[in-house]
């Protein structure tokens, strides 16, 4: 049975910094995409980021309101992680890690088939 389990969430000041774990088991992901969405209250799902590889190349995808702010990067094929930097209170949601086998929309989240229970991350000004 396949579980994502998300960690590393939590209450920062404006400015600061965080990182999310998300480990994968019940399956060997090694060729999977893994990304992370976020939902705040009252919002819908939304794409963070992703990671796959191809052909032996790493492809990093990321949502312009975080492109510059926040890393993916995987610690082995079941581990992905999201390194959160100069956060902002608008990030403030509950954080979701996801898996798909080539999914063909990395940024929708209908495109993947895992979800983990999520992890909240509050951002105060």
């Amino acid at each position: 049975q396949v579980q994502l389990v998300e960690s590393g969430g939590g209450l920062v000041q404006a400015g600061g910094s965080l990182r999310l774990s998300c480990a994968a088991s019940g399956g060997t992901f090694s060729t999977y995409a893994m990304a992370w969405f976020r939902q705040a209250p009252g919002k819908e799902r939304e794409f963070v980021s992703a990671i796959r590889r191809n052909g032996g190349i790493t492809f990093a995808y990321y949502a312009d309101s975080v492109r510059g702010r926040f890393t993916i990067s995987r610690g082995n094929a079941n581990l992905v992680y999201l390194q959160m930097n100069s956060l902002k209170p608008e990030d403030t949601a509950v954080y979701y890690c996801t898996a798909a086998n080539n999914p063909r929309e990395m940024t929708l989240p209908k495109s993947y088939s895992y979800w983990g229970q999520g992890t909240q991350v509050t951002v105060s000004s």
